[in-house]
């Protein structure tokens, strides 16, 4: 039976362990992991497929053996990828143990490893803390409740929540979100955003470009956001405390404004939905292209675009009797903004926020747009999806000393990026893992 991998934390509660007597041979039997050699394998390197030899040792990857080799895995020239990332989705909460089983066992059957929840109910994140960021689990980060204007999205996920009794009033204004609407809301409400351990900051801008025009406006509840002039105030507090700034966007001008004010990453393509659902608006999309001076910018900032473009693909290419006009202004309007990003080397994640789904389905929809090659496509998954989610972990890539984390593919996903779904053994820092029925 292989050895569970035990944390650096766990490795010193064992050392306090041993300092207040407890059974040597029993802690180190608990400290011991397999060390595997895994043979035969084709390892991509960022550019191509590798023939050469890997062994996992304390989660680690490394190409030097071992002084202990505990089992040899034949990979029978079966193509080798780091983990996948969802960069951005809600749908890891706490819904009960078995409802959490089941989120994660979807994760994991696609080779989802990692994925960011930028908004969430901080009671529904406590739960889970024993439960993920193990090898044996899902590796998650949360942004808490995100920060927006009265009125403001995501409003109208909280009143829907409340008329379903899925919330309370207590589920609201500082837990789901926090209303920022000047300066002194923001000196005053930082402190308890701050208390709630956030692992990112989530903030919102919609359609602000007519922010004056909706900031009082009750027909354009949840259809507006923060003031863009508070951005950069918050930006600055937030990489103060060390934390990232993802901002929701939906319009070209909402791009910008997070731009300038020094956001990590833009949540959302523009053109991900229109406005309030509307999609012959379309037939106008000027207000959701993306410039070519932003992206420059974007590029110059190393800033991440997250897709989440899973519905708007289906719209374009999914043409519906009598709106042919529609999706080809949809699909002229997705691929100008890739086309354009890409241009410019922006890095772009894949996210879904797709609820019951993960960042599988996203990525095969852009493959099905064909605005990214294979190789382009599998390395925006795999490697600036993973950067985004964890910066500071030495994760997607197969590399010297970096975490034993990977997928067997029985075929080539460079040569057809379907590919990506005949997993055959998924392996997470050393341990090979075993999806539960």
């Amino acid at each position: 039976m292989r050895k569970p991998f035990i944390a650096p934390l766990t490795l010193l509660m064992l050392s306090l362990l041993l300092a207040c007597g407890q059974p040597v041979a029993v802690m180190a039997a608990a400290r011991r992991q397999t060390n595997y050699e895994f043979v035969n394998g084709r390892w991509f390197d960022s550019r191509k497929f590798v023939a050469r030899k890997f062994y996992t040792v304390g989660g680690r990857l490394t190409s030097s053996k071992p002084a202990r080799v505990d089992s040899v895995i034949d990979l029978a020239g079966k193509f080798i990828v780091p983990p996948f990332g969802e960069a951005h989705n809600h749908n890891v909460e706490w819904n009960g143990e078995e409802g959490f089983a089941r989120t994660k066992r979807m994760y994991l059957e696609a080779g989802v490893f990692y994925v960011k929840n930028p908004n969430n109910l901080p009671r529904a994140r406590a739960p889970l803390l024993a439960r993920i960021n193990i090898p044996t689990s899902i590796d998650v980060v949360f942004a808490n409740g995100g920060l927006t204007a009265t009125g403001g999205h995501p409003l109208g996920v909280v009143r829907r929540n409340l008329e379903r009794g899925g919330m309370t009033q207590a589920d609201a204004e500082g837990a789901f979100y926090f209303t920022i609407d000047n300066p002194m809301d923001l000196a005053r409400k930082w402190a308890a955003i701050e208390a709630g351990r956030p692992d990112f900051i989530k903030t919102y801008l919609q359609y602000s470009e007519e922010y004056a025009k909706r900031k009082n406006d009750d027909s354009y509840i949840d259809w507006r956001a923060l003031d863009p002039a508070l951005l950069p105030a918050i930006v600055r507090r937030a990489h103060r405390a060390g934390l990232r700034v993802s901002t929701h966007v939906e319009t070209a001008t909402d791009v910008h404004n997070a731009l300038v004010a020094g956001v990590d990453e833009i949540n959302h393509m523009p053109g991900f939905r229109p406005e309030k659902g509307d999609w012959a608006k379309y037939q106008d999309s000027s207000r959701y292209k993306i410039s070519e001076t932003d992206a420059r910018l974007a590029a110059r900032k190393h800033v991440v675009v997250v897709t989440t473009l899973v519905s708007a693909i289906d719209r374009a290419l999914e043409k519906k009797e009598g709106e042919a006009g529609v999706s080809d202004a949809v699909r002229e309007l997705l691929v100008h903004n890739l086309q354009t990003l890409r241009k410019h080397n922006v890095r772009v994640a894949i996210g879904s926020d797709s609820y019951r789904q993960t960042s599988q389905v996203e990525a095969l929809n852009l493959h099905r747009l064909k605005v990214f090659d294979n190789l382009t496509l599998l390395k925006m998954w795999c490697e600036t999806t993973a950067w985004t989610i964890f910066p500071k972990r030495k994760i997607g890539h197969l590399r010297e000393g970096y975490e034993a984390s990977f997928l067997v593919l029985s075929a080539d996903p460079l040569q057809d990026f379907t590919n990506v779904r005949k997993i055959d053994m998924r392996v997470k820092q050393g341990e090979i893992l075993s999806l539960e029925k």
